[in-house]
Parts: structure tokens; C-alpha cells; sequence
């Protein structure tokens, strides 16, 4: 299991130079707003991920003024070390050891994040819930992730070709052949995958559901893919001559979704910021879940400012699974240092504070 022990934050948005140290599993951040509470947890999230959970520019998460960051942790066993230069240059370092490429970090730490924000993986687009579904097999499969980085390499290059036979007013049948080809393998990896991780997700997000919601509403979550009822090759050819007219290609993985629906009923449409709140836990949670039986350890959980998302009996459903019945290590933010405390003291479980 890794828990982190300590972390050392250099440059990294409000912290210039800071340490923590980190004594017990669960751990409490309290602190008014702006003090820095979620970039610490960002920092975390950095070290397991190689970037930020809210800002995928590396450039702007530097403290004002300054050229560059850096981002020391020490888990159980290893340490981990993530610099950003102002050149842009980006660097990862296991065990003192730098990795080649970022993306065979994935996986190794994992790691779930609930944040405030997160409502748009459920009101947002599809893009939303693809980027889930993304961030979940990456860290199970390595070669899931090498086939999305080639699959959205080739789609980018496809899109492009379209473009340019509407503005010249020739096709290169040929050449949109080769790239379609390419497209294809990992297309149908992708699909294979999140067919695959789905099936097992989705049980574990109704069940969540209930127990967090302490209701019998019934939540229908679906995988949504053209893939389920045609060939890649077949979906290409249906969808050319709209391709053409649109200049980008309409047919793929791209647009694969998860639909939800509540009593029959598309989620979004009909629910309450309650019942929204409920479905975003669940779907964490079982993200959670999902990983802590692929990579047979707890992930490290991250939860941003759930307190004021959450009513109390919600609230205390979701930490007492959290807490009690998982052995990972949590880190908790809030505004109210009483609330964690009261809290923590009511699950009767072993707590450490940290004040900003």
C-alpha cells in the first residue's frame, strides 16, 4: 500500500517552500480560502499523475514571479521528484531515476481526486465521462494509454487531411486509406477496454449510489459507443460523405459516452443538486473501488472541500465507507477545522489536522 510520508512543495502555486508531514492515514487540511488547502492536494495528485488536477498547463502553476516548480514526495518505498523548468522542459524522477517518458508513471501511484468541479462529469459533455473512463484504465493497462495517445495522434492527422480536401477541392484516397488503417487498431483496443472496465463499473456506481443517497431511487448508467453495433471499418465508410461536408470525422471512439439515466430519464435533466452531488461520489468511489481490485492496494483518495457539497447524512454515509472500510490513505480539505474534528471523532478513527 503507498501512503505518502512527507512532501516537499517548491514554487507550486501559493507555496514558495514548504514541507509536510504526513503521521497518520487520514489526514485533515483546514484553512480559510486561498490559503492553499486544494494546491496542496494538487501537489499530491501532481506526484502520482505527472500534472495538475485543475490546471494541465504546466507554465501557469508556478508561484507568481518565479521561473519554475518542483514537487518532492516520499512514499513507503520510493520517492518521487516532479520539476518544471521555465524552458518548459519537464522532468520526473523515480527513486532519483528520471523516467523516459511521462506516461510510465502512470499507474504506479494511483490516485482518485473528488473536487467541486467535478458536477461536469455529469452535466458536462461526453468528453467529460470519456476523460474518466480514460484516467481509470490508464492506470490498470499501460498499453491502453499508448493506444489513445496514438489513436488521438491520428485522429487529429485524419481531421486535418479532411480539411485539406475541402480547401484544395481533391481527395487523396489513398493517403486517407494509410490513416485510417492506423486509426483502426487502436480504436478497437479503446473500445474493447472501456467495454470491458464498464461492465465492472457500473454495478459498483448503483450500489454506491445507494448507499450514499440512502434512497431506492434507481440510477441506469449505460456505455454508449457506435462500436457496439458496427465495425470501426464499417462506421468510417457510413460516416465519410458527412465527414467531408463536416471536415472532421464523425465516427469513432471519440464519441463514445456514458449515459445516466434516473427513473428512466436522463440524469442531467431531472435530478437535484443532491441526487447530482450522490452520482458524482458514486462514480469516485467506484473508480476507487475498481482500482483498489485491479491494482490490489487502496488508491490514494483526495477530497476537495466535500463538506459543503454534501448534506450530513450524505456526508457521513460517504467517510464512513471511506474511513472505515478502506485501508488507503485519505486527505481531506475544509474551511471548518471543528467539522473535520467532530467528524473524525464521531467515525472513532485515527486523525491527523493540518492548519494553514
Amino acid at each position: 500500500m503507498t501512503t505518502f510520508s512527507t512532501i516537499k512543495i517548491t514554487q507550486y502555486k501559493n507555496y514558495n517552500l514548504t514541507q509536510f508531514d504526513f503521521n497518520e492515514r487520514i489526514v485533515g487540511i483546514c484553512g480559510l480560502n486561498g490559503k492553499g488547502k486544494t494546491n496542496l492536494l494538487d501537489a499530491i495528485y501532481y506526484l502520482c499523475f505527472a500534472k495538475s488536477y485543475f490546471n494541465k498547463i504546466d507554465g501557469q502553476n508556478v508561484l507568481f514571479g518565479m521561473d519554475g516548480f518542483r514537487i518532492e514526495g516520499l512514499t513507503t518505498y520510493e520517492s518521487i521528484t516532479a520539476i518544471f523548468k521555465g524552458t518548459g522542459k519537464k522532468d520526473l524522477l523515480l527513486n532519483t531515476i528520471p523516467y523516459e517518458k511521462l506516461s510510465q508513471h502512470i499507474g504506479k501511484f494511483p490516485a482518485v481526486m473528488i473536487a467541486p468541479d467535478d458536477t461536469l462529469l455529469i452535466v458536462g459533455g461526453s468528453e467529460e465521462r470519456r476523460k474518466y473512463l480514460d484516467t481509470i484504465i490508464s492506470q490498470i493497462d499501460a498499453t491502453y494509454l499508448q493506444h489513445l495517445i496514438i489513436y488521438t495522434k491520428v485522429l487529429q492527422q485524419r481531421n486535418s487531411l479532411l480539411k485539406q480536401f475541402a480547401e484544395k477541392g481533391k481527395t487523396d484516397w489513398a493517403l486517407l486509406e494509410v490513416i485510417e488503417e492506423q486509426l483502426i487498431a487502436p480504436g478497437k483496443y479503446i473500445f474493447e477496454k472501456r467495454k470491458e472496465i464498464t461492465f465492472l463499473l457500473i454495478p459498483l456506481i448503483q450500489a454506491f449510489y445507494k448507499k450514499i443517497a440512502a434512497n431506492n431511487e434507481t440510477v441506469e448508467v449505460n456505455y454508449t459507443s457506435q462500436l457496439l453495433t458496427s465495425s470501426f471499418e464499417s462506421i468510417l465508410n457510413q460516416y465519410r460523405e458527412k465527414d467531408f461536408i463536416l471536415q472532421r470525422t464523425n465516427g469513432g471512439v471519440h464519441k463514445d459516452d456514458i449515459e445516466m439515466l434516473l427513473n428512466g430519464t436522463n440524469f442531467k435533466t431531472i435530478a437535484s443538486q443532491g441526487q447530482r452531488k450522490s452520482l458524482l461520489f458514486a462514480l469516485k468511489l467506484a473508480e476507487f473501488e475498481l482500482l483498489k481490485r485491479a491494482k490490489n492496494v487502496p488508491p490514494i483518495l483526495l477530497l476537495d472541500d466535500v463538506f459543503e457539497k454534501l448534506d450530513n447524512t450524505r456526508m457521513y454515509n460517504l467517510l464512513d465507507w471511506v474511513c472505515k472500510e478502506n485501508e488507503g490513505q485519505v486527505f481531506i480539505t475544509d474551511t471548518h477545522k471543528e467539522r473535520l474534528v467532530n467528524t473524525f471523532t464521531s467515525l472513532a478513527v485515527k486523525y491527523q489536522v493540518i492548519e494553514l
